[in-house]
């Protein structure tokens, strides 16, 4: 009877742990670890629309708001002047994106120097750079 007995919690303590083992990996497995890096930003400026829900805001895709204003990634001759008038203000700097700008002016590059640090250069509606603003997102 004893035996039994222990058989029964041995089962039941074994199949605990693998119900508990299955659930770590799915709350914390390789798929989870791939839902995080998948928001990270490119070094090539990206398509798309506004951040992703739930507050994780995705800066690749734009749509940051401010002021009650939504940023909107820009396209086309508009987007390949400011990518111009940012790369001469900043050299050797990566486009990471260009898009309006919520917060002064008609549009913004966010941009990667160098050496490592963030940037975000103003541009005026003539395509003038107007400031570079450090540690940018």
């Amino acid at each position: 009877m004893k035996n039994w007995r222990n058989t029964v919690i041995a089962l039941a303590l074994a199949g605990t742990g693998i119900v508990g083992g299955a659930v770590g990996a799915f709350l914390f497995g390789p798929g989870a670890a791939t839902a995080q890096t998948s928001t990270a930003a490119p070094s090539a400026p990206a398509q798309g629309g506004a951040g992703t829900p739930g507050g994780n805001f995705d800066p690749s895709r734009g749509g940051h708001t401010a002021n009650g204003i939504t940023e909107a990634l820009l396209s086309g001759d508009t987007a390949s002047k400011v990518t111009a008038a940012a790369q001469a203000a900043v050299p050797g700097g990566t486009i990471q994106r260009v898009e309006t700008d919520a917060e002064g002016s008609p549009y913004e590059a966010h941009m990667v120097k160098s050496d490592g640090s963030r940037v975000t250069v103003k541009v005026d509606k003539n395509f003038k750079v107007t400031s570079v603003d450090s540690g940018a997102r």
